[in-house]
Order: C-alpha cells, then structure tokens, then sequence
C-alpha cells in the first residue's frame, strides 16, 4: 500500500477523525449526567435529605446549586452569569479541540471531557431556575465536601489531566529544544 500526500486525503483524514472524537466522549458523560440527575430528583426529593450508600461516608443528598463550583454564587443574576461564561468557555474548548493534532489524541479527550461536563451543568442551568442538580455527597460526619454530579467529576478529571497532559507536553518539547541545542 502507498502512503499518500494528496492534501485533500489529509484533510478529509483530519476532519473526520475530529467528527468521531469529540462526540465519542462528550455525549455520553452528557446522557450519564442527564440521567442520574433525573433519578436523583425523582428518588433523592425533597433536597437536603441523606440518603446513605457507603455508611455516612458517601451518600446522595439532593441539592440545588444556582451558583458555580463550590458554592460560588454572584446573587440573583448567577444562574444568568454562569450560563454566558459557560457558552464562552465552550467555544473555547471547542477552538482548542480543533487546533489540537488528531496525534494529540490524550489532550483532545482531555478537552472533551471538560466539554463534556460543561455542557452538562450548562443544560440545568436552562432547565432550571434552581440551578445544577447535585447529589454526591462525600465526608465523614460532618465534615463534607461540596455535594457535586457527575458533570462536575468530568470537569474536574478533565481539566487536571489536560494540565498534566499539556505539562508533559511542554516539557518533552523543551528536553527536545535542549537536545537539538546541544548538538
């Protein structure tokens, strides 16, 4: 078989490996989260109630958060705020997915999965005037995290190892300029 350098084939090659990935991992953190958010509110009401799963250690406790991650709130207009920043903050996920190599595979994912998890508080936020559905409630006693779903997991795993992916990354790439430097 002969490697080809048509750039049409390139292009089409890069285009499609882009359509694949970024659904691939976006839609099903997005369905995961929908779906346990509507069994939490069926099964978890009224908010603020335990309900035990690992003993006292980790329970699903219904609540309704209006603000942002860990609590963070800016009044009245946060539900407003968070959507717009949200909208913004995915276009950029977006341009950095498609400025990304499909070689790159790990970082898109990476960005996809933050994507993932964005986008799925972002549709609470439209859903509704309370705000994101949480229900993960960890601690021991009461000492509690904040209670968080599993968009929020997908944020947090996503956006930890993009920086660790794109640590790396620098770093390989600043051995390789010290190595070619050197000879």
């Amino acid at each position: 078989m002969t490697a080809t350098t048509d750039p049409t084939s390139a292009a089409v090659e890069h285009a499609h490996g882009e359509g694949l990935r970024w659904p691939a991992v976006v839609v099903p953190i997005v369905t995961l989260d929908f779906v346990t958010k509507v069994l939490a509110v069926q099964y978890l009401s009224p908010a603020h109630v335990p309900h035990s799963v690992i003993g006292e250690v980790v329970r699903f406790t219904l609540a309704y958060n209006p603000g942002a991650a860990f609590g963070f709130h800016l009044g009245s207009m946060s539900r407003w705020i968070f959507m717009v920043l949200t909208m913004g903050i995915l276009v950029v996920l977006w341009r950095l997915y498609h400025s990304t190599p499909v070689a790159d595979r790990s970082i898109r994912v990476a960005i996809a999965t933050v994507s993932g998890g964005a986008i799925g508080n972002l549709i609470d936020r439209f859903r509704s005037p309370r705000g994101v559905v949480d229900f993960i409630d960890i601690g021991v006693g009461e000492t509690r995290f904040w209670t968080f779903n599993v968009a929020d997991i997908a944020v947090s795993v996503g956006a930890a190892l993009l920086v660790y992916l794109l640590w790396q990354k620098d770093a390989r790439e600043a051995e390789a300029a010290r190595a070619a430097e050197a000879s």
